[in-house]
């Protein structure tokens, strides 16, 4: 993994698989597929030392023991100032306390303290909203986050599971005052999920945010793990729509087609679609992370993108249908070819090698 990218419009360079953790620890809501410290070392020391920089949590993982148990393991590891470290605020630590919850000023100082203090360290490289908490104004939220960049507590905003008009109207407010941007939303995203497609990818490409996308491999629905008469995961044995077997189906065909197992399939797909600069994955064990680390190691031929796109389009709402090229050459431009800029207009700009 010896390629990474800026994400958003910033000069902060990632690597295209974030290291999602989840399952580190064996406390609170996410305990049932917890991983002890044991455990989850070599799955830390595998992500690092396959190159990968870019690692992911949040207060609420494991009731916190998620980033005390990543904070020993950075300091063990020594590696500190080669990651980037992210974490996020937003759920209740205190369910008596109103102000312990949410995404106002006090919780956002307060849980970024808490959680400085867990993972041992004296900033975070990334600091993300974790979900739109429906009132809290979103003026405020930029405005803080700004402050903590201005004491040297976080190096860069973002947030994590809200509406595109929020978002959009976060990072307009940031722009017009002169604030600290938002350089990227994180996002549910797989070949099972694809509703921030028409609202979502176009309002980040041109606000200049990086999408990184969560449950990549749709909660382990498509890593093969489940048939039509059962199977064995966290989910346990879920009740899998018709239209979600249809996806399984043709991810299982394209993955036997190319040699590959489901979930490289899955995970090379969506790190390769537009807007997506980064996916969050998790692993079970060191075996398991070593193989979705090897899922951008092929290209997908285009015959069998064209099988996963079909087989998982989802249905486009009336709004969005009348922005596709198919409705606008027949309607805003009947007969000419109209776009943007030309292909060659402006490439990657590459510093190193690539390959």
């Amino acid at each position: 993994m010896n390629h990474y990218y800026l994400l958003g419009r910033s000069g902060l360079r990632v690597s295209r698989l974030a290291l999602g953790t989840m399952n580190f620890g064996v406390d609170g809501f996410h305990a049932a597929y917890g991983k002890t410290e044991e455990e989850a070392e070599p799955i830390f020391r595998r992500y690092v030392e396959a190159g990968g920089n870019f690692v992911d949590t949040a207060d609420f993982y494991t009731a916190g023991e998620s980033e005390r148990m990543l904070g020993r393991l950075i300091d063990k590891a020594g590696n500190r100032e080669r990651l980037v470290l992210t974490s996020k605020f937003t759920n209740t630590i205190d369910p008596s306390d109103p102000n312990a919850s949410g995404n106002g000023r006090k919780h956002m100082v307060r849980a970024l303290e808490a959680s400085l203090r867990r993972l041992g360290t004296d900033y975070l490289d990334l600091y993300l909203l974790h979900t739109w908490d429906r009132i809290t104004p979103v003026e405020e939220v930029v405005q803080t986050f700004d402050d903590l960049v201005r004491t040297g507590k976080i190096r860069y905003a973002g947030l994590s599971d809200v509406p595109a008009w929020y978002a959009a109207r976060a990072q307009s407010y940031a722009e017009a005052h002169g604030l600290t941007p938002i350089v990227t939303v994180q996002l549910p995203y797989s070949l099972l999920a694809r509703g921030i497609e028409p609202e979502f990818v176009p309002m980040a490409q041109t606000l200049g945010i990086g999408l990184t996308a969560w449950s990549p491999i749709g909660g382990g629905l498509l890593t093969g793990k489940y048939s039509r008469s059962g199977g064995e995961g966290r989910l346990g044995n879920p009740d899998i729509a018709e239209r979600d077997w249809t996806v399984i189906d043709a991810v299982q065909e394209v993955a036997e087609g190319l040699g590959r197992p489901m979930a490289q399939v899955a995970l090379n797909w969506a790190a390769t679609r537009p807007g997506i600069s980064s996916l969050v994955i998790g692993a079970s064990g060191p075996g398991q992370m070593d193989s979705n680390l090897a899922a951008l190691d092929f290209e997908i031929p285009d015959d069998a993108r064209r099988r996963l796109d079909e087989a998982s389009t989802p249905e486009v709402p009336k709004l969005y249908s009348m922005f596709t090229p198919e409705y606008q050459s027949w309607i805003v431009s009947p007969g000419l070819g109209v776009g943007d800029k030309p292909a060659s207009f402006a490439g990657p700009v590459w510093n190193g090698a690539r390959a």
